[in-house]
């Protein structure tokens, strides 16, 4: 999961990029990127951390321009721990071209080997983006060869895109000297939108409406899966439909837990979306737990929040704060002579004990995937002298790996693999287990919608949309999982560097 945004301006675009991107940290806090484009020159900065740390008043300052583009990353493959592997990435030919790119390829390992023997062209890390990148170079070198670049050649271009690249990618591109390119997989799994200020002309696209809000633009559309978008340096827009047979089926998971409550995806409001799957939730617990032996509902932050008030109101059961986030934990160092330190929930949330003592308590969670979180959470109730502690999903149970841009662990890791429910209930050791239907999550959130195809539910359902993913696909994307081990600091001998501090 990632979060990117693009920029074509008549003034500078530095500060937009950089408060684009505070609006998207959610989207990932691995890393950070922002290039800038001034006349054929490009100017990149990039570093592991957050968007705060990874920019200063050196860095804004040597980001000139009016056109840009800028990304926060949340490795799903290749490494962690390589600065290296923080987006933007950069080719020099044709053009000079720079990409950022949410989402993963399911072909990536073919595509490598393509490129390699038939396009002749390297790539040098693992990152399936810089996969995606060459393949767009050698597209566009293909369809521009012995002419000028204009929009059609840069649609030709996404065209043989499609046909090649297998899996969701929702991308934004600037080409040198010629304008910023924007487009998205033919299913719509990762999201894209775009926005305008009217009072200056800046056209923007970003991965979440609450991008353009809080930066001042109007929202105007959603980009369509398989659509690219062409915005050339005057600010005009130029689109087209450059997939086959394009269908909209929006990863589910991004409604549930990944995007801000307050952004409004493929024409769903993501907040509407989550009192939804509480109403749906609501006669899940009554069925499992009568509301009369329920004293109170209590969220564990933050994205259940909406679900559990409605389903408190919905249930007549007061609703409560029990928990409270630390939003300042930093990260664990590896001293000599130490080993590994595993972080505790308990460093991240602390209970105000009041709310539980004495009290049969439903906790109510967005979604429950690896069951160790859950079941420290559910002892922390227990410690705070809650009575009887129920737990509710507000998702369905997590029973499969997302290949789509989610670092969803392999099967084994996952605590509803093979299990049922009652042996999950074991595990986590709570009183009782309410898990939302899978039906009827497609329903409560497909209902605002009503033009969508369907979803990727692929980690709860195990259908994946793109029909290319089978146990051997899953076991090859499981060995690019993003290496998770602390390394000494790395550089970016053949990235295009940072721009001089």
């Amino acid at each position: 999961m990632c979060g990117i945004v693009g920029v074509v301006s008549n003034a500078p675009v530095n500060q937009l990029l950089y408060d684009a991107l505070l609006l998207l940290q959610h989207r990932g806090q691995d890393a950070a990127g922002i290039v800038t484009l001034l006349e054929r020159k490009f100017f990149m900065h990039k570093a592991k951390g957050m968007v705060r740390d990874v920019f200063r008043t050196r860095n804004m300052r040597g980001l000139p321009g009016n056109v840009g583009l800028g990304q926060v990353r949340y490795p799903t493959a290749g490494n962690a721990y390589s600065e290296e592997e923080a987006q933007p990435f950069y080719v020099n030919a044709p053009f000079g071209i720079v990409l950022v790119h949410n989402g993963n390829l399911t072909n990536a390992h073919a595509l490598r080997s393509e490129l390699f023997s038939t396009d002749h062209r390297h790539t040098n890390t693992e990152s399936d983006s810089e996969v995606l990148l060459n393949v767009l170079a050698h597209e566009l070198e293909r369809s521009s060869r012995g002419v000028p670049l204009h929009p059609a050649e840069v649609f030709a271009a996404v065209k043989n895109m499609h046909k090649r690249l297998r899996g969701s990618y929702a991308v934004v591109s600037l080409i040198a000297g010629h304008g910023l390119l924007a487009f998205r997989d033919p299913y719509g799994i990762r999201p894209l939108c775009m926005g305008r200020n009217e009072k200056d002309g800046t056209v923007m696209v970003a991965s979440e409406s609450v991008a353009l809000e809080g930066s001042g633009h109007v929202f105007e559309r959603n980009i369509n899966p398989g659509e690219a978008v062409f915005i050339d340096l005057e600010g005009k827009v130029h689109s087209m439909q450059c997939a086959e047979a394009p269908t909209l089926n929006p990863c589910i998971f991004e409604f549930v837990y990944l995007a801000r409550p307050d952004s409004v995806l493929d024409g769903i409001s993501v907040y509407q979306a989550r009192l939804n799957l509480g109403e749906t939730l609501a006669k899940r617990v009554v069925s499992t737990v009568p509301p009369n032996q329920i004293d109170v509902i209590i969220p564990i932050p933050e994205s259940s929040r909406p679900s559990a008030t409605q389903l408190a109101h919905l249930l007549g059961v007061p609703y409560r704060e029990g928990f409270v986030k630390n939003r300042y934990v930093g990260r664990t160092f590896i001293m000599p002579g130490q080993g590994v330190r595993k972080k505790s929930v308990r460093q991240k949330l602390n209970v105000i004990a009041s709310e539980f003592k004495g009290r049969n308590v439903l906790l109510v969670d967005d979604s429950i995937v690896r069951g160790t979180t859950s079941r420290e959470i559910v002892q922390m109730a227990r410690d705070a002298g809650a009575r009887k502690v129920y737990l509710a999903s507000a998702a369905p149970p997590v029973r499969y790996p997302n290949v789509y841009g989610i670092d969803m662990p392999t099967k084994d890791e996952l605590v509803a693999h093979d299990r049922t429910v009652d042996e999950i209930r074991e595990l986590i050791g709570c009183d009782a287990l309410i898990y939302q239907d899978v039906d009827a999550m497609k329903r409560a959130i497909g209902s605002l919608n009503t033009k969508l195809d369907g979803f990727d539910a692929s980690c709860f359902d195990g259908v994946y949309v793109t029909g290319d993913i089978d146990t051997d696909a899953i076991s090859r994307m499981n060995g690019n999982r993003p290496r998770i081990e602390e390394t000494e600091e790395d550089s970016s001998r053949l990235a295009l560097p940072n721009h001089s501090e």
